[in-house]
């Protein structure tokens, strides 16, 4: 995707965020041949390592390559530490689908030991092609690339696939499936810790159950009312609740890119905004720019309720918090 146009926040250093585990440096060398060593995992953005932290719990170290809303996966560069970081993994999450392609770079260039690369998009069951997997405990259906070879051979394929929403973590199947598959790669890497790993998934499962039963039940007061988005992030979370994008497509899909709304597209998302029949405002809030503050005026002016939603973790918040504050975020639209 094209670099898109960041809140003016103050740049923070790319330091990779240790989530969990043992406190060692992330990336402890040769763990994988080591069956009494932490596993190193390193993921993307925070998103996925408070997720391979409920996962891996306390037999591993996570490390999160992008930690901060001030960042954008979208656009982001590899440092020099990212890519150490990487060469020492175990295993690596990445999100797929075109959102953090810096993922691929690095993986291309990778000299050292291949980790094992869990693609969350591929995983989710949400991309085209990819089937919904078969949650047996004893299957093995974990959709993982043998090499950080492999996977940067075939990652093209899957990026930017039209009509595709990356932003996989806010589908709570999804995460479902991502978590299954990850359960997998660290059994077959510690297979004397793989039982621990299925019983960590177990428990995370209940709480996405939670967090879905929670959503369901705000859809007597949401489904079928009208929504806009100022970009695509949280729209798995708004359709579970039943709500109705009317945002013109053109415009989300530019303001996504980074790529300039023409007068003709932004007239029509501020009408739309401004008909009087929409309950909501979905505004990321991780990235910003004049046209998005535009229509989150025009939005405020008409009434209508704005939503903030973020891509990674706030701070002091790990997967499950996080997605309970969206949820009662939407709640509070309806005085619930």
């Amino acid at each position: 995707m094209k670099k898109r146009l960041l809140a003016p926040l103050i740049a923070l250093p790319a330091l990779a965020l240790v989530l969990s585990g043992c406190s060692t440096s992330p990336g402890s060398a040769d763990s994988s041949s080591d069956s009494t060593a932490p596993l190193s995992i390193v993921a993307s953005t925070s998103v996925y390592g408070s997720i391979a932290s409920e996962i891996v719990g306390d037999h591993g170290t996570v490390t999160s390559l992008i930690s901060s809303v001030a960042q954008d996966p979208h656009s982001y560069e590899a440092t020099a530490q990212d890519t150490l970081a990487v060469s020492k993994a175990d295993v690596v999450i990445k999100n797929g689908g075109g959102y953090d392609d810096f993922m691929n770079t690095i993986l291309d260039a990778n000299k050292g030991t291949a980790p094992k690369v869990v693609d969350a998009a591929e995983a989710s069951g949400l991309l085209p092609g990819h089937e919904a997997h078969n949650h047996d405990h004893d299957a093995d259906t974990a959709k993982v690339d043998d090499s950080s070879k492999e996977a940067g051979k075939d990652h093209d394929v899957h990026n930017h696939v039209e009509g595709f929403n990356e932003h996989v973590w806010y589908s709570f199947e999804g995460v479902k499936n991502v978590a299954h598959d990850l359960a997998h790669v660290l059994g077959d890497a510690r297979p004397a810790e793989a039982e621990a790993f299925h019983k960590n998934y177990e428990k995370f499962v209940g709480q996405l159950d939670e967090l879905t039963k929670s959503a369901e039940a705000l859809k007597p007061e949401l489904e079928g009312k009208n929504a806009a988005i100022t970009e695509p992030v949280p729209m798995y979370l708004l359709d579970s609740v039943g709500l109705n994008n009317v945002t013109p497509s053109e415009y989300s899909e530019a303001v996504e890119e980074g790529t300039d709304v023409s007068p003709a597209v932004m007239q029509a998302t501020l009408k739309a905004v401004g008909a009087g029949d929409v309950l909501l405002l979905a505004y990321n809030d991780q990235t910003s720019g004049p046209e998005t503050e535009q229509v989150r005026k025009a939005a405020e002016a008409a009434g209508v309720k704005v939503v903030d939603f973020t891509e990674t973790l706030p701070d002091k918040k790990d997967y499950v918090s996080w997605m309970q504050d969206n949820i009662n975020n939407l709640a509070k639209v309806v005085g619930k």
